[in-house]
């Protein structure tokens, strides 16, 4: 009999093991909650927790309220990670909804113009200010990225020299 099937025929008699931010844990029961994964992982509540789903797949959010089968053929890995918050950025004085940690050059002249004209003639530049202790304030070049911050001011200007 092969240890995977000996899982399942044994849930409620053995351990089942689990993975909780590359730390091996054991739980006696078939189903563990997110709250339950939350308190085992020591993961601080402001962290959300998920699934490891195999690729193409996306990782599964596991809500403290979601019961998560263990006696599934594998070993289930959780990870956690910080909760993804959205900000407003002010671009060329509109506001702009932004849901990652960091803007590239590339991505504020989008939000900015709709597109980014890749062309030896085009020349954009960002400036920046009021951001996060990481970079205050300052110019982007193209290729940089910088951390945001909500409200935080975005000027970008396109010139076409041809």
């Amino acid at each position: 009999m092969s240890k995977e099937t000996n899982k399942h025929e044994n849930h409620g008699k053995h351990e089942l093991p689990l993975i909780i931010n590359g730390k091996h844990h054991e739980w006696r029961e078939q189903y563990i909650t997110g709250t339950q994964i939350r308190h085992l992982g020591n993961i601080p509540p402001d962290d959300e927790i998920f699934l490891s789903i195999k690729k193409p797949w996306e990782d599964e959010l596991i809500k403290d309220e979601t019961r998560v089968d263990l006696a599934r053929p594998g070993i289930e890995h959780f990870f956690s990670k910080p909760k993804h918050t959205e900000v407003i950025i002010i671009v060329n004085g509109g506001p702009k909804k932004w849901e990652k940690k960091e803007i590239s050059f590339q991505e504020v002249i989008i939000l900015a113009y709709g597109t980014y004209i890749d062309k030896p003639t085009m020349v954009y530049t960002v400036a920046y200010e009021d951001g996060p202790k990481e970079n205050p304030e300052g110019s982007m070049l193209r290729g940089t990225s910088v951390f945001v911050k909500n409200k935080m001011i975005f000027h970008a200007t396109a010139t076409d020299k041809s």
